[in-house]
């Protein structure tokens, strides 16, 4: 799925980032705990370089525990990240913990710590930055974009904050990437189509939660396609036009929202093993556009050299 979203404060949102970062200390990172490969922006990384990083899973009351215990696990062995830390707004002493963090990881005991939050939209920064400063300072909302600039925080521990907007990179490449983070809402419901994403979550979630969709949709069985799990569900929620057929982007839209807000229960999209498959295919397909542009370009300069002659 490619994503055609990246509205301009994000591109000023980069260069800012970029400007600042040489000040910065210690950058924090949040993910989606449902997708923390797919929510982690590449481009964020290439920035950064080896400024030290603490990664924070966000939103785990959504997430399946057990997959969330791979992904810590792995990110603490990731080279350049200093920890991994899991919080979520139903309990904020998980929130608190990241001042501690901070100061645990880091040798300045003597000046303040400059720390940038950093995230793709609607991962939960603001929310975050408002549990800790103990007062509401950023704008929340359950829809991306809604920070447009860079904001300074200072804590009473001496620790400041810097927070930033929600930055997509400009090209998607991993089709499956794409899909969670439309499927997740990092991105306005405009830039696609709820029935694409619908029939993405329906082939995963058959495959890896049937039971979830058995107990919420009370199925007596999985059905053997997308389509097929789709119209059963429209059935039973009355999602119908006149002669019974069912209406397919009105009970995608349900399934979407059902999965975002978790109805459908503490489920993830990914798995470790997935970020590896997924990256090395990805390579594959680079090396075969990069092998069809140096065709192209050979072609275009036999032709320069043939008109010359």
């Amino acid at each position: 799925m490619q994503i055609q979203w990246y509205p301009g404060h994000m591109h000023k949102a980069r260069k800012e980032i970029k400007q600042a970062l040489p000040k910065v200390d210690v950058v924090i990172e949040i993910l989606d705990a449902r997708i923390p490969f797919s929510s982690e922006n590449p481009m964020i990384t290439e920035l950064r370089g080896d400024k030290p990083c603490i990664k924070i899973l966000s939103k785990t009351d959504l997430a399946d525990g057990n997959i969330t215990k791979q992904w810590i696990e792995f990110f603490e062995q990731e080279e350049g990240t200093e920890a991994a830390l899991t919080i979520t707004t139903q309990k904020p002493e998980t929130i608190l913990q990241l001042p501690r963090l901070i100061r645990d990881k880091t040798s300045f005991n003597d000046r303040p710590i400059h720390t940038m939050i950093i995230g793709i939209p609607n991962v939960g920064k603001s929310t975050l930055i408002n549990h800790l400063a103990g007062r509401t300072i950023a704008k929340t909302g359950n829809e991306p974009a809604i920070t447009k600039g860079q904001q300074r925080i200072k804590l009473e521990n001496g620790i400041i904050l810097s927070d930033t907007p929600g930055v997509l990179w400009p090209n998607v490449e991993n089709r499956n990437s794409g899909y969670r983070l439309a499927a997740t809402g990092a991105v306005r419901d405009t830039a696609m189509e709820y029935a694409d994403v619908a029939f993405f979550l329906a082939d995963y979630l058959m495959r890896v939660y049937p039971e979830r969709l058995m107990e919420r949709y009370e199925l007596n069985h999985i059905p053997d396609s997308e389509i097929e799990l789709l119209e059963m569900i429209g059935e039973k929620r009355g999602c119908l036009r006149a002669g019974g057929q069912v209406e397919l982007d009105k009970v995608s839209r349900i399934f979407v929202i059902e999965f975002r807000t978790g109805v459908l229960g503490q489920m993830s999209l990914e798995v470790p093993d997935d970020m590896h498959k997924e990256l090395a295919e990805l390579e594959i397909i680079r090396a075969k556009k990069q092998v069809k542009k140096d065709a192209k370009e050979a072609k275009k300069r036999g032709h320069k050299r043939e008109r010359k002659n």
